[in-house]
């Protein structure tokens, strides 16, 4: 592997200085929306799934032609990777087609091992464990919507899954508190981090949140689910009252209507979750600015990326 090779596998595995470059130039490639730099010519993403996708999808491929790149699309049965062929082998065949390689797959090691075998960069387009480009993305609309990160309470209920994780490893780079309201029995022992807090009442944990941000309770291969343990945890109307007047509310979606949320909190003017989905165009076409500068991307020198 190429030792100037840039990963986007996990928001800990990068300088927040860096992080936080990449955040403002996603802002900034979003007031070109309209007027896309052609930062990509020539340069090509692969994108490799095992789920079915439609914002993960969706913004890639469209960050990637907008910018002027191209993009090719497989899911795991049409390409070798844990199949016959080892990982390392489809891994270094990729890395001589292709500039970058966007990977939505379950298994995180897996994808980590991909990645270490790799001479290009990879990104972590979601895991079981991670999902650090939504949080890139949860974050550029906070920003939008209130302002700095810094010092805002944030507010999660419900599952604690590979989304709650990523807000816990950016709550000490961004510096916001985040209070985590789940069932006892899915709180995790080893969590070491003075910006998190486990609050089993979930209206105390709402109380003066700037934001109150929830995601499915049941995610894809997880149909049939007892989801009766997480009834404590839906934001209502009540929840979002504990809030800030100005709180916003996210949600990555997709939404089970009336089950982790309900139908009045998203016709509320606190939900921004329209906003939240096009922000995940602007903050991967950041992040794959990041990780391509190695590959030849002209960069705006206002957007120094700091090198990891």
């Amino acid at each position: 592997m190429s030792k100037n090779v840039r990963h986007f596998l996990d928001l800990n595995d990068i300088s927040g200085e860096t992080l936080k470059a990449i955040l403002s130039h996603a802002h900034a490639l979003k007031k070109q929306k309209f007027n896309p730099p052609q930062i990509f010519q020539g340069l090509s993403l692969a994108m490799v799934f095992d789920k079915r996708s439609t914002r993960t999808r969706m913004s890639f491929e469209v960050a990637m032609k907008q910018l002027g790149g191209h993009t090719i699309v497989m899911n795991m049965e049409e390409m070798q990777i844990g199949g016959a062929e080892s990982i390392e082998d489809t891994a270094n065949v990729v890395s001589g087609f292709v500039d970058a390689v966007m990977v939505r797959m379950s298994d995180h090691d897996k994808l980590c091992e991909f990645a270490s075998y790799t001479s290009i960069p990879v990104i972590n387009g979601l895991t079981d464990h991670s999902h650090p480009c939504q949080i890139m993305a949860d974050l550029m609309t906070i920003e939008e919507k209130l302002g700095s990160v810094g010092g805002k309470k944030i507010a999660w209920f419900g599952d604690y899954n590979n989304v709650t994780r990523t807000f816990v490893q950016a709550a000490p780079i961004w510096g916001f508190d985040l209070a985590i309201s789940c069932p006892k029995d899915l709180q995790p022992d080893n969590v070491n981090n003075d910006n998190v807090a486990f609050v089993n009442d979930a209206s105390q944990a709402a109380q003066g949140a700037d934001v109150i941000v929830t995601d499915t309770w049941t995610s894809m291969g997880q149909e049939g689910k007892n989801i009766d343990k997480f009834m404590p945890h839906q934001v209502n109307a009540g929840l979002m009252a504990k809030a800030k007047d100005n709180a916003i509310f996210m949600h990555c979606m997709p939404i089970h209507q009336n089950e982790e949320v309900t139908d009045d909190v998203l016709a509320s003017p606190a939900c921004v979750i329209y906003d939240e989905a096009e922000n995940r165009l602007h903050a991967q076409k950041a992040i794959l600015a990041w990780c391509l500068e190695e590959a030849g991307v002209l960069v705006q020198d206002s957007f120094d990326f700091e090198a990891e």
